[in-house]
């Protein structure tokens, strides 16, 4: 085999790897874009812990054979960055928020577990807080019935004290 032979199959293998780990993957052409745009792009989708993949189209399409995301394989056409994480919501507001700062950044579609996600559903998405402040809103909804439990239970001996203190307040009176 070919150096460049190896080399196409290490990179679909990586994408394939990609791919089936990702929770939602995103297809935009960033035709026009600029060099410094596509680096801030790929800045902003590392602080929040996206991939951003550029591959030739015909080794995207072998990439996603045997995952969830074969529904975009008839998506890879011109120039289509790839964006894609474990975190679906992480994944969409990196790309929304980057497509409104770049008109030319044309979102085209994206999967998730086996269906295609029109860009309507993606900006959804987007607009969904983020995983830390879903975790701790689902906390605090879980924690409040203890917490009430606790104050009722508490209130039961302070009740008590504060009767046992009247009584002798009105004894010594």
């Amino acid at each position: 085999m070919n150096e460049n032979l190896q080399r196409k199959h290490k990179i679909v293998d990586e994408v394939h790897n990609d791919f089936k780990s990702a929770g939602l993957a995103v297809l935009a052409e960033y035709r026009g874009v600029d060099v410094t745009g596509m680096s801030a792009l790929r800045r902003s989708a590392r602080e929040s812990n996206v991939q951003i993949q550029i591959v030739k189209n015909t080794l995207a399409k072998r990439a996603v054979e045997d995952t969830d995301f074969e529904c975009l394989s008839e998506y890879f056409t011109g120039p289509i960055a790839i964006a894609f994480s474990e975190d679906p919501v992480a994944t969409a507001k990196t790309v929304h928020e980057f497509a409104k700062a770049n008109p030319l950044f044309k979102v085209q579609t994206g999967a998730m577990q086996g269906r295609l996600v029109d860009t309507e559903q993606l900006k959804q998405l987007a607009d969904l807080p983020g995983r830390e402040v879903l975790l701790s809103t689902l906390i605090g909804t879980m924690a409040a019935p203890m917490q009430k439990l606790v104050r009722t239970l508490n209130a039961v001996p302070s009740n008590l004290l504060y009767a046992l203190v009247a009584i002798r307040d009105s004894k010594s009176e």
